[in-house]
Order: structure tokens, then sequence, then C-alpha cells
């Protein structure tokens, strides 16, 4: 297999393997409703914040990657809710399945081969597809990592 799509399928599994931690699936199926808006002692963010901050940050890193006239919000308001409870239980649901929707066209981006993974993205100032792809999965991760341990304070962590 050519080392182009070696690094494709790599960097696409690197989106949200769990081989080394928690996937995005563990961390939010079957969160209890009652405890997705409770910040715990010490902790800076509930797990609505992080979900929602998660799909935010996606969505522009992929519209960023995808749309030359995208403009991002503003830092830090524009990715963070205003709320640590979500308005609702389908506002979460709504985050969690964005969150997914946005890590499958980010995943979609970089396994076309039409997309150059090097090449400055038009409308940045030197980023590439390859830096935005490993950008999205520290992010993820190191959100991610806060989320179980948002969990664990709740007592609501079972892995």
């Amino acid at each position: 297999m050519e080392p182009d799509k070696r690094l494709r399928q790599q960097l696409a599994k690197f989106l949200d393997w769990h081989e080394a931690h928690a996937d995005l699936a563990s961390a939010v199926d079957n969160f209890p409703a009652e405890l997705r808006g409770r910040v715990p002692e010490g902790m800076p963010h509930s797990a609505w914040q992080l979900v929602e901050h998660m799909r935010l940050a996606l969505s522009d890193i992929v519209e960023f990657s995808r749309n030359t006239r995208h403009k991002s919000p503003p830092w830090p308001e524009g990715y963070w809710p205003k709320s640590a409870a979500p308005p609702s239980d389908e506002a979460w649901q709504e985050s969690v399945s964005g969150l997914r929707d946005a890590i499958e066209a980010l995943r979609k981006l970089i396994q076309d081969p039409q997309q150059d993974l090097f090449a400055p993205l038009p409308g940045g100032s030197g980023q590439t597809l390859l830096r935005e792809a490993l950008l999205a999965a520290d992010h993820n991760a190191y959100h991610l990592g806060q989320l179980v341990l948002v969990r664990r304070a709740l007592g609501a962590w079972k892995g």
C-alpha cells in the first residue's frame, strides 16, 4: 500500500480511536441526564460544556478546512456554551450527534485523495489539512480525557 493511503487511513482512525484511551462513545453514551450540567468540585467544566465545546471547535475546523469563506467565531465566547447545563435532553443529543457528524466530515476530507494533506489551505495562513486533522485529534483527546474525569468525579464512570 502506498504511503499516502496509509497516512490517510491512520489519520482517519486517529480522529476517534480508542486504543490508548476512552473514545467518544464510551465517554458520552448513557451519561445520566441529571449530571450533564453539573460541574464537579475543583473542575472547570460540566460534561455539557465539554461536549458542546468539542462540537463547536471541531465544526469550525471542518468548515475552515473545506470552505474558503468560513469565518471562525470569536474566541473564547464562540467556542463555549453560555450555561453549564444543556437547555434540554434534545440539545445534548444534538450536540453529541453534531460532534459525531463533524468527526465523519473531517474523516471524509482526510480520506479524499483529491485533498492534498500538505498544501496550505486557501483562506488560511499556512495551515494544512494534515495540521487541522492533527489539531482535531489532539483537541478531542484532551477534552475526552476531561469528560472522563468529570464522569468519574460525578460517580458516573464504570470504565
